[in-house]
C-alpha cells in the first residue's frame, strides 16, 4: 500500500532520478519534473500529499510553485530544497506554508524524516477539521445501552460485520440509535484508529451534498475560490456513514454507485480520479425497497448498500431498555448532582411509546433535570400523558393489543402538540422533538388532517 503521493520538482537531473528512486524504494508514489510551470500544472490537476521543491529553479522559482500549490490544495504540505543556505529564502518559503526547508547537500535518511513529519502533520489537521465543531466521545467506541434480547443480537451482528469491509445498511425509525450503532462497527473495526466521518444526505440539498461529499475545484461553481476537499477523501482509511441515503437525488445515486464500484472520486469541475479507501456505512428510516419499486431508488445501488442490512427496533419494542436507558442519561445529563427518578415516573417512562425513540428519551431526560429543582424526578417534570388503561385491553393479539396502544397514546400526543402550537405543525415538531417530515407522514397516517 502507498504511504503517499508526493511531487518533486527540481531541475538537475541527477538529483531529481536520486529523489525518485529514493521515494519510490520507500513506498511512496513520485512524480518529478524539472521547471515551476510544469509542478504548478500537476499541481492543479491531481492530488499530492506533499510538495518537494527546489528554490531555484528556471523560470518560475520554488516559492511561487509552493504559493501555487497552497491555492490549489491549502492543506498542501511542502519541503523546499536550497543550495544556498539563505535566510532570506528560507523565511520567505516558510512564509508561504512550507513546512521545513533542507539545505544540499543533504542526508537522505534526513529528508525521509522530513517527510514523514510533514504527513503527519496533514493528517493531525485533516481529523482536526473533522472534528471541529464535534462531541468526541470519552470512550473509544460509543456504549451499546441495552440488555435486551434483540439488541444483544445485534449487538453481536455488529461485531462480526466490523472485522469485514462489506457495506452495511442500518435501518430503523427515526432516532432509534442508527448512528450510534455504525459508530460502534468503525470503533470495534480494524480502522477505529482512523477517521469516522458522518453526513447526513436528507440535511443538504443536492447540489452541496455533491460538494460536501466528493469536493471541487476551484473555479467549480460561482464564489469557487479554491480546491475544497471532500468528505470520502477526509476519510481515507477511515468510515463513512452515509445517514438517510433514501433521501438522496437519483442523480448522486448513480455517481455514489460508481464510488463504491470503483472506489474512485472525481471532484466538481475536476478530472483526476482519486482513489479512497473507505468502509461505507449506510441508514435510512425509509423502506426503501418500497422506493425502489417506486423508482425513487435507484435498485442496482439498493443491492449494493444493502449486501449486511441490520434493522434496529423501535424503543417501544424493547421496554426493558427504557430503564437502562434513562439512567445512561440522567448521568450525563446531572453530572454534578444526584438525580434520581421515582418508581412512578419509571414506570411512566417504561410504558410511554416514544415515538421519537431513544432520541425523544434523552431529550426528555434533559429536559426534566432542569426542570427539577431538587434531587428527584418526577412524572410532572417530563409533560408526558400516561397510557390509559383502556387501551390496553382491546381485543387481539398481544402485538396487536401494543400497536393499538401505541397508535392511541401517538394520536393524543401530537394533537395536544397541534393544540399548543396553535395548529402550527413546525413547532408541534419541535416540541415532539421529530422531523417536520414524521410529523406529517404521522398526521396524514392517522387521519388527524
Amino acid at each position: 500500500m502507498s504511504k503517499g503521493t508526493i511531487l518533486v520538482v527540481e531541475d538537475k537531473e541527477s538529483m531529481r532520478r536520486m529523489l525518485f528512486e529514493t521515494l519510490r524504494n520507500e513506498g511512496y508514489e513520485v512524480e518529478a519534473c524539472s521547471r515551476g510551470e510544469e509542478g504548478v500544472r500537476l499541481l492543479k490537476s491531481k492530488a499530492f500529499d506533499l510538495l518537494l521543491t527546489d528554490l531555484k529553479l528556471p523560470g518560475m522559482d520554488g516559492v511561487s510553485v509552493l504559493r501555487e500549490g497552497r491555492k490549489a490544495d491549502p492543506m498542501l504540505p511542502a519541503i523546499v530544497m536550497t543550495a544556498y543556505g539563505s535566510i532570506e529564502s528560507a523565511v520567505a518559503a516558510m512564509k508561504e506554508g512550507a513546512f521545513d526547508y533542507i539545505q544540499k547537500p543533504f542526508d537522505t535518511d534526513h529528508l525521509l524524516l522530513l517527510i514523514e513529519r510533514a504527513m503527519s502533520q496533514k493528517k493531525m489537521e485533516r481529523e482536526n477539521l473533522l472534528l471541529k465543531g464535534e462531541k468526541e466521545e470519552k470512550e473509544g467506541r460509543p456504549e451499546i445501552i441495552g440488555r435486551s434480547a434483540v439488541i444483544e443480537e445485534i449487538k453481536k451482528m455488529a461485531q462480526k460485520v466490523a472485522k469485514s469491509e462489506v457495506t452495511v445498511l442500518l435501518l430503523g425509525e427515526s432516532g432509534s440509535g442508527k448512528e450510534v450503532f455504525a459508530h460502534y462497527i468503525h470503533g470495534t473495526s480494524p480502522r477505529s484508529a482512523q477517521a469516522f466521518v458522518a453526513i447526513n444526505c436528507a440535511a443538504i440539498p443536492r447540489e452541496l451534498l455533491e460538494n460536501e461529499l466528493f469536493g471541487s475545484e476551484k473555479g467549480a461553481y460561482t464564489g469557487s475560490t479554491g480546491r475544497k476537499i471532500g468528505k470520502f477523501e477526509l476519510a481515507d482509511k477511515g468510515t463513512v456513514f452515509l445517514d438517510e441515503i433514501g433521501d438522496m437525488d437519483l442523480s448522486l445515486q448513480a455517481k455514489m454507485l460508481r464510488v463504491l464500484q470503483e472506489r474512485t472520486i472525481e471532484r466538481l469541475g475536476g478530472t483526476q480520479t482519486i482513489p479512497v479507501d473507505v468502509r461505507v456505512i449506510t441508514a435510512s428510516n425509509q423502506n426503501l425497497e418500497k422506493k425502489v419499486k417506486e423508482k425513487q431508488f435507484r435498485e442496482d445501488l439498493f443491492y449494493r448498500l444493502s449486501v449486511f442490512p441490520i434493522t434496529i427496533p423501535p424503543l417501544r419494542e424493547r421496554k426493558q431498555d427504557i430503564p437502562l436507558l434513562a439512567e445512561h442519561f440522567l448521568g450525563r445529563a446531572s453530572p454534578t448532582g444526584p438525580k434520581r427518578l421515582d418508581t412512578e415516573t419509571l414506570n411512566l417512562l417504561t410504558e410511554y411509546p416514544w415515538p421519537g425513540n431513544v432520541r425523544e428519551l434523552e431529550n426528555a431526560i434533559e429536559r426534566a433535570v432542569i426542570l427539577a429543582e431538587g434531587d428527584e424526578i418526577k412524572k410532572e417534570h417530563f409533560g408526558i400523558p400516561e397510557v390509559e388503561p383502556r387501551t390496553l385491553v382491546e381485543e387481539g393479539s398481544l402485538r396487536e393489543v401494543r400497536i393499538k396502544a401505541m397508535e392511541e397514546a401517538e394520536k393524543r400526543v401530537i394533537l395536544k402538540a397541534l393544540a399548543e402550537a396553535k395548529g402550527n405543525k413546525s413547532e408541534a415538531a419541535r416540541m415532539l422533538k421529530v422531523s417536520y417530515r414524521i410529523l406529517l407522514d404521522k398526521i396524514k397516517g392517522y387521519g388527524l388532517e
